[in-house]
């Protein structure tokens, strides 16, 4: 959205920059808060000559991007105490039982309560009869075929350890088959073409690195890392550095589990449409803007009740939006008129930047503030719209809940769209996906009478107890009702019979999940309260404004018929 053309200063830690090798990846886009890395590469099975190669990096890492590394193969190392002087654990090649019942309890206790776990290559070859470490791994490994190359999918190029990833890597390694649905407890972020190699067991769905959370802590986990080799490969040591990083709190992902997401924009533009100045290039699956002020949105299609997630990153101070719920137009001033921007912005105040309702409702600033990425790394949101209710996730974290009550707009059903805000406010985007939820859509808007009335809440009350009556249709938010499920809403409570015999009062009260707050759609237009078995009425047949509603006895007259939304 608009805003001043004062350019706002970027604190001194998002502009930071640390300074790193070639070989030991990119560094980070901030200079991270310093931190404190155990390397573990203990074995009680197969022995892995790159060990050393491996420590070695994690060692260059560290040099590179502020934290510091202990290195050893000495269990005793997993008590409480020592645990609580590291930000992240690297399981670097460990195989069979590694730990004794003690140190097990104390590492997961450090997980648990907010410890970082990066597993590499046969981490997943460790403690088979350990359920925490199943969990924690994700998933065991039951076989490779012989060393040779292999095409890997990126699926997911937001987080730091494959953002630098092209949709596909092709690369030399020992590759793994693994055993469990990894699919349902973790974040996917890369899988394997098995018919680009001889040896996979595990089909078309053959996860190959993801991450999750468990507990209060973070997971990590590739499957490459066998030879000497790969630790010197400028990528995988970029993808090393993220999943430190991630494991060590010092950048945010969405690592909940993501599964039936269709892909709106993963490099092709079909479907989508230009509205208003500038524009978005393409290029590499990545949109980013140019000019402005225009929206590129999908024309293809409305959508209803649905999970739109994509990936953005922002340079500097810029500024863009993601827009929902508006009607098709050429003209970009029509989302913002008649829909909602989700508000993408480094600094702007606390409505109308990151994770704001633009102009409506701010984010929650504690929660935004712990889940953002700063500029330079990418971020990921999920829009959850069900009916009139709009909820923001900024990598995984809710950080807006809003529902909409303007009778002028409607989240129910409407079109998707990223704004190009102007030269300079250069916004990327990557991955748009949406998942459509299905089922009984809420819907919202006046309950009216056969008389033309509208079912109205006496003066707006949201108190328990409030007289539903009739009165002349006005638009406000006290004749505003959401269909949702058998219960009619408004102003956050539940149309409510006080009883259940002829004459009981209808009422706005507090919705408890009840029978008495109940309703079905009849013959002739009737509204039941199965409850009862009765209708709702306008007391004495009456239109005036004021009718108070009760339930009575179903027959069909006028003053029982109604226009649910």
């Amino acid at each position: 959205m608009q805003r001043p053309s004062t350019r706002r200063a970027i604190s001194a830690v998002a502009t930071a920059m640390t300074v790193a090798a070639l070989t030991s990846g990119p560094p980070a886009a901030a200079a991270d808060a310093p931190y404190d890395v155990l390397v573990f590469s203990k074995t009680a099975g197969f022995r892995h000559d790159s060990i050393p190669a491996g420590t070695q990096l994690v060692r260059d890492l560290g040099a590179a991007n502020g934290f510091t590394v202990t290195a050893t193969e000495d269990s005793t190392h997993f008590t409480t105490a020592n645990l609580s002087r590291y930000e992240a654990v690297v399981f670097l090649n460990t195989t069979g039982d590694v730990l004794n019942a003690t140190q097990q309890t104390a590492f997961e206790s450090y997980v648990r309560g907010g410890g970082g776990y990066v597993g590499v290559h046969s981490a997943s070859d460790t403690e088979y009869d350990w359920p925490f470490y199943g969990e924690l791994v994700g998933a065991y490994f039951t076989s490779h075929p012989a060393i040779q190359q292999a095409t890997t999918r990126v699926e997911d190029r937001a987080h730091a350890a494959t953002a630098h990833l092209g949709p596909t890597w092709t690369r030399t390694d020992e590759w793994y088959n693994f055993r469990g649905d990894v699919r349902s407890t973790a974040r996917v972020l890369a899988t394997l073409d098995e018919s680009s190699y001889s040896g996979g067991s595990m089909g078309a769905d053959h996860p190959h690195t993801w991450c999750k959370a468990v507990g209060g802590g973070r997971s990590f986990y590739t499957g490459s890392g066998h030879t000497q080799a790969a630790y010197a490969e400028p990528g995988f040591r970029s993808m090393i550095l993220g999943g430190i990083r991630y494991a060590a709190g010092r950048t945010r992902a969405d690592c909940r589990p993501e599964t039936g997401y269709t892909p709106l924009h993963n490099g092709s533009t079909t479907g989508w449409s230009q509205a208003g100045p500038g524009g978005f290039t393409t290029s590499d699956g990545t949109l980013t803007s140019f000019g402005g002020q225009g929206l590129f949105w999908h024309s293809a299609r409305e959508h209803r009740s649905y999970s739109l997630k994509l990936d953005w990153r922002m340079p500097g101070d810029d500024n863009s939006g993601v827009f929902v719920g508006f009607p098709p137009s050429t003209d970009p001033n029509s989302a913002m008129a008649n829909g909602y921007e989700v508000q993408i912005d480094a600094t702007d105040t606390a409505d109308r930047t990151t994770g704001a309702i633009y102009g409506f409702q701010g984010a929650d600033q504690a929660a935004r503030d712990a889940a953002l990425n700063p500029p330079g790394e990418w971020n990921t949101f999920e829009l959850l719209v069900e009916g009139e209710r709009l909820q923001v996730f900024l990598n995984g974290a809710r950080v807006n809940d809003f529902t909409n009550t303007d009778p002028a707009r409607s989240l129910v059903s409407g079109h998707i769209g990223i704004q190009n805000h102007g030269a300079g406010d250069d916004v990327s985007f990557r991955n748009i996906r949406v998942k459509e939820l299905g089922g009984a859509v809420p819907r919202t808007g006046p309950i009216t009478a056969a008389s033309g009335k509208c079912v109205d809440v006496n003066g707006g009350s949201a108190a328990d107890g409030a007289k539903v009556q009739l009165w002349t249709c006005n638009g406000g938010v006290n004749q505003r009702w959401t269909a949702n499920g058998s219960t009619l809403r408004a102003l956050d409570k539940c149309l409510d019979a006080a009883g259940t015999a002829n004459g009981a009062a209808v009422r706005l009260w507090t919705c408890t999940g009840g029978g008495a707050q109940n309703w079905a759609a009849g013959a002739n237009g009737s509204l039941v309260h199965p409850q009862s078995g009765r209708c709702l009425d306008a007391n004495g047949g009456g239109s005036a404004d004021g009718t108070q509603l009760i339930i009575w006895s179903c027959h069909g007259g006028a003053n029982q018929r109604w226009t649910l939304p």
